[in-house]
C-alpha cells in the first residue's frame, strides 16, 4: 500500500504520524511510504532521517495526499486537507467527530473511509490509542494549572503545594480515567491537597488504594461537583464518554461562584468540555476569563511536548497501521473487533452511531 503522512497544519502542532523507526517497519512489510518535507521537523526529525528509514520524501501535502491510498495524520484533517481527501482514502488519525459537525460532513461528503484512534475500543473498554495521549494530558493539565495560579500568569499566586506554615492550593480533579488519574498523580506529586470525582464507586475505592487515603474521594453528583468546585484553586475537567460529547457537569454558574484568579484546565475541550464556559483554544492563545477564572482549554495540550507525544502515540498506532496496509479497511475489521469500533466514516457514510447522535446526522450501520 500506499502510505503519506502529510506535516501537521493545526496552529502549534509539531507532532508527526510516523517516526522513522515506523517508517522501516511499514516499507519493510511491503509498503511505499511518502513522507511531506519537514513533517518531523519540529521534533527534530529530519528529511533524511527518514530517506534513511525508506521513505520517498514529497515537495506538499497536495503532493502526498495523490500519491497515498493510506493518510496517517496526528489530528483531526483541516478543512483545505479535508478538500484533498478523495473516496479512495484512508484517513486514519484522531478525529473527535462528537464536537466537529463541519468536519463530519466534510469527511462524508469526501467519500473516504476515516478511522479514529481515539474510538478503536477493546471488549474490556480501554482505548489503547488514547490512552498515551490521555496520560500526557492529563500531566499537562496540573502542570499548566499551576503555572497559571502564579501572579504574573494572572492567577491568584499560590503555589500548589504550598510551603510548611502555609496552605496547599486545592486541586479537583472531575473524571478519573487514565488522563483523571494522570492529573492526580501530578498534583499529589506537587503536594496539592486533592479531590477526586467519578461516577464509578469501584474506581474510587481503587484511586482510595492508589494513593494510600491520601485524595479525597466523591462521588459525581451536582451537589459533591459544586462544593469541590466553590472551594478549588484548581479545577481540571477530565471527564470521557467515548466517541460522544462530554457532559457539562461544571456549569457557569458554579465557575461565577469561584475566587478571582483560579484555574480551570477542561482535557475534554475536544469532545465538547465537561465545563459549560470552555471553549476550545490554541497554544498561541491558550487561555481566556469568565467571571475573573482562568480557562485553560487548548485542545491539543500534547502538542506542546511533541516529541515526547509522538513518540508515545506512534507506539501504539503503528499496529493498526500494519494492519490496513496488510489487509484493508474490511479484512482488518473482520480481524480485529476493537478496530471496527475506529471505523467513523465508512466510504462516506457515517457509521459510528453515537456520534450521528450526538450531531444528529444521518447514521448508516457499517456493513463490510
Amino acid at each position: 500500500m500506499k502510505i503519506g503522512v502529510p506535516k501537521e497544519i493545526k496552529v502549534k502542532e509539531s507532532r508527526v504520524g510516523l517516526v522513522p523507526g515506523g517508517v522501516r517497519q511499514l516499507v519493510h512489510d511491503g509498503n511505499e511510504v511518502y513522507i511531506e518535507t519537514k513533517a518531523g521537523l519540529g521534533i527534530g526529525i529530519t528529511d533524511e532521517d527518514y530517506i534513511n528509514s525508506g521513505a520517498k520524501i514529497l515537495p506538499d501535502a497536495k503532493s502526498v495526499f495523490e500519491t497515498a491510498e493510506m493518510i496517517i495524520k496526528v489530528k483531526e484533517p483541516q478543512p483545505v486537507e479535508i478538500e484533498m481527501l478523495r473516496p479512495h482514502h484512508i484517513l486514519y488519525t484522531y478525529l473527535h467527530l462528537a464536537a466537529d459537525p463541519d468536519q463530519t460532513k466534510g469527511l462524508m461528503n469526501s467519500g473516504s473511509t476515516c478511522i479514529a484512534y481515539e474510538t478503536i475500543q477493546p471488549e474490556d473498554g480501554s482505548l489503547p490509542l488514547l490512552t498515551p495521549m490521555s496520560e500526557v494530558a492529563g500531566r499537562m493539565a496540573t502542570q499548566v494549572g499551576a503555572s497559571y495560579l502564579q501572579i504574573d500568569h494572572g492567577g491568584k499566586g499560590i503555589l500548589l503545594g504550598g510551603v510548611p506554615g502555609t496552605r496547599r492550593a486545592k486541586v479537583t480533579v472531575i473524571g478519573c480515567g487514565i488522563a483523571g488519574t494522570n492529573a492526580i498523580k501530578m498534583a499529589m506529586g506537587m503536594g496539592a491537597d486533592v479531590t477526586a470525582i467519578d461516577l464509578s464507586t469501584k474506581r474510587l475505592a481503587e484511586l482510595d488504594d492508589l494513593f494510600d487515603n491520601r485524595i479525597t474521594t466523591l462521588f459525581s453528583n451536582i451537589h459533591n461537583i459544586e462544593e469541590s468546585v466553590l472551594a478549588s484553586d484548581l479545577v481540571i475537567g477530565a471527564v470521557l464518554i467515548p466517541g460522544a460529547k462530554a457532559p457539562k457537569l461544571v456549569t457557569r454558574e458554579m465557575i461565577s461562584k469561584m475566587d478571582e484568579g483560579s484555574v480551570v484546565v477542561d482535557i475534554a475541550v475536544d469532545q465538547g468540555g465537561c465545563i459549560e464556559t470552555c471553549t476550545p483554544t490554541t497554544h498561541e492563545n491558550p487561555t481566556f476569563e469568565v467571571d475573573g477564572v482562568i480557562h485553560y482549554c487548548v485542545a491539543n495540550m500534547p502538542g506542546a511536548v511533541a516529541q515526547t507525544s509522538t513518540y508515545a502515540l506512534t507506539n501504539v498506532t503503528l499496529k493498526y497501521a500494519r494492519m490496513i496496509a496488510k489487509h484493508g479497511v474490511d479484512e482488518a475489521a473482520k480481524m480485529d473487533k476493537a478496530f471496527i469500533k475506529g471505523i467513523n466514516v465508512y466510504k462516506g457514510d457515517l457509521v459510528y452511531e453515537q456520534v450521528a447522535k450526538d450531531l444528529e446526522l444521518p447514521y448508516t450501520q457499517l456493513s463490510l
